[in-house]
């Protein structure tokens, strides 16, 4: 078994975190993934404070291990959703999408750990100034909003820019991607494509089926035109999306309502032909349907067993 700093100071069996996906991680997968050894995180997206303190409350009576939150800051709740996390002593936070350090004093004060979601060495320094507890660095190949630096270029340029404890996150979905992030220097990893297709889920079956069926070459990047690039899943919907990003008779506002509602259509309605399909580039590694409990630990045995294995390499 692999064991690191992140699982003392998440009191977590395995280094491994399970991805904030909005529409998809909810109280369910969050539970499932922290009673198998992981972090579980549930995702406020832009749901308001019931929502979200509802979601926390079932996965408190589903698992008594350790799960956080993972929270959006451009959400127009960011604000509530911060102090519910604090009033039900939610034990660990994550957050993109903006910086952190208007609630960090509150948080911290309540003794919650907060690993801010990071896509540059600048924002990892910035956030280690602001009181992050630990960083998770996140390359392009994820699914979802992505930056432009890959993986295996981020983590070991992250990990030397900071004194915390750095969390892999991007292109990971096996063993060999954990290992390989713990060899850059990372003390985890954060994964949501592999979770896409844990038993415990919800997300819509169609869902599922793209993930399972995928190929490596099946994501595309859209909406660099206005700044915030999502990887997804090839669709009619991605593809149109695409080729609307060059048409300058299309504006930016058609962009933006282009994209409304996307997500959703895909995860709860399972709509292939609408839905925005988020996944990373892995997802031509993920072939079958597994618990979440199964999933954590084929992934940490065979990063076990390749770690312990590189020493033949050494001469």
């Amino acid at each position: 078994m692999v064991h690191t700093p992140i699982c003392e100071l998440l009191g977590i069996r395995y280094p491994i975190i399970q991805g904030g996906m909005a529409w998809i991680a909810d109280a369910d997968l969050a539970a499932a993934v922290s009673n198998g050894g992981g972090l579980g995180l549930i995702s406020a997206m832009n749901a308001n404070a019931d929502w979200l303190r509802d979601q926390i409350r079932k996965a408190k009576a589903l698992t008594k291990e350790p799960f956080g939150v993972n929270i959006m800051l451009m959400s127009p709740f960011a604000e509530e959703v911060a102090r519910v996390v604090v009033e039900e002593q939610v034990p660990v936070v994550t957050t993109g999408a903006g910086s952190p350090g208007k609630y960090m004093e509150a948080w911290r004060a309540a003794g919650i750990k907060v690993l801010p979601v990071v896509a540059s060495v600048a924002l990892a320094r910035m956030m280690e100034r602001s009181g992050a507890t630990a960083i998770i660095a996140e390359g392009g190949e994820s699914g979802g909003h992505v930056g432009e630096t890959t993986t295996m270029a981020l983590i070991p340029q992250v990990c030397d820019a900071v004194q915390l404890p750095v969390v892999a996150a991007g292109g990971i979905g096996d063993g060999r991607g954990m290992a390989a992030a713990l060899m850059l220097g990372a003390s985890g990893v954060q994964m949501g494509t592999r979770f896409l297709v844990a038993q415990e889920c919800n997300v819509h079956e169609n869902y599922k089926k793209k993930i399972l069926k995928a190929k490596d070459i099946d994501t595309i990047v859209t909406g660099r035109r206005l700044g915030h690039p999502v990887r997804s899943l090839k669709n009619r919907f991605s593809r149109d999306y695409y080729q609307r990003e060059y048409d300058s008779s299309f504006t930016d506002e058609n962009l933006e309502e282009m994209g409304v509602g996307s997500l959703r259509r895909a995860a709860i309605e399972g709509d292939e032909q609408r839905g925005s399909f988020l996944a990373g580039q892995i997802a031509g590694l993920v072939n079958r349907e597994q618990s979440a409990a199964e999933i954590l630990h084929e992934v940490d045995a065979l990063a076990a067993e390749l770690l312990k294995g590189a020493s033949q390499w050494i001469k």
